[in-house]
């Protein structure tokens, strides 16, 4: 790990970047250094090292140690440092988890923000994961489910009851895993445009997204509207799947691949189709000034018109 980035780990601990980086320049020595040499190794400015050294000292991360030719500086362990930084932080989320409540009023509005990019979406997704407190749905594609399977595996172990759709062969499985077979992964992706990933925690909150090669869309909300529609999103492809392997010897891919009303679901999605003032309009037949559709007109057995 590079010297930048052990100084802004440090930084994000609570150190500043003077500190963090007289820190460094003192574990890289291996000796007692004095100011001088701290600023030379650092880059920290000379004008401000011994206050820098001063407040190193104060937090514990540094100690003064006197010799013939003065006052020298050396590091608290980082092993020790480490594990000091650790118990402070737990300290402080402890404190957090009991006060924050108590502060915090009932919501008088739900929330929803967007998402736009991987990223963002994969973040939020495993804020929502590590939320779960006793069940979590995951639906997705391998190399976005891989991403959160870190916080997914660590809800299971603490207790959550998870299920996983994998839209794709998973070598790796987590939780009560489902391989979506129906449609193809490949197949899904065209009749989507975009490979989703929807995630719910405890019928509480979920992340639900679009990801293609261009473009990420997707949303976080605690609405109960959406979070139950993603639930059933996901049981439903579960249940699909344990009817299937139920009745594969009675015929069911049969059915799958020719039932027509199966067949125009799997239609691709595309793009929502723009009126003229540029509003979204749903794709379907075209209309007339009526909403009839224009496709429907024409005359009925008695020559007379179904429009009229």
């Amino acid at each position: 790990m590079s010297v930048r980035r052990v100084t802004e780990e440090l930084q994000r601990l609570g150190m500043s970047g003077y500190e963090a980086k007289a820190y460094v320049a003192l574990v890289s020595a291996g000796e007692a250094v004095n100011g001088y040499e701290v600023a030379k190794r650092s880059g920290v400015p000379r004008s401000t090292v011994y206050e820098t050294l001063g407040k190193l000292v104060g937090r514990g991360a540094a100690f003064e140690v006197r010799a013939a030719d003065g006052t020298g500086y050396v590091p608290l362990p980082p092993a020790t440092l480490l594990e000091r930084m650790r118990r402070d932080f737990d300290r402080t989320l402890g404190i957090l988890q009991n006060e924050i409540p108590r502060l915090t009023a009932p919501p008088q509005v739900r929330l929803v923000h967007s998402l736009t990019e991987r990223r963002m979406l994969l973040e939020r997704a495993e804020d929502v994961a590590a939320a779960a407190r006793s069940e979590l749905y995951v639906l997705g594609w391998p190399e976005d489910v891989e991403a959160l399977k870190p916080t997914i595996r660590r809800a299971e172990e603490h207790g959550v009851d998870v299920a996983t759709v994998v839209f794709g062969a998973d070598d790796d499985p987590v939780g009560r895993h489902t391989e979506h077979r129906y449609s193809a992964p490949s197949a899904v992706e065209d009749i989507l445009g975009r490979r989703m990933l929807v995630v719910v925690a405890d019928r509480d909150q979920t992340v639900i997204g679009g990801l293609a090669t261009d473009r990420t869309w997707g949303l976080y909300t605690d609405d109960p509207a959406a979070v139950l529609l993603a639930y059933h999103y996901v049981c439903h492809d579960i249940a699909m799947h344990r009817v299937a392997d139920r009745f594969a010897d009675h015929g069911f891919d049969e059915f799958w691949a020719g039932d027509p009303a199966l067949r125009r679901m799997r239609e691709p999605v595309g793009e929502p189709v723009r009126a003229v003032d540029g509003a979204p309009r749903s794709v379907g037949p075209e209309t007339d000034d009526q909403g009839v559709a224009i496709e429907d007109l024409g005359d009925d057995e008695d020559g007379r018109s179904r429009a009229g």
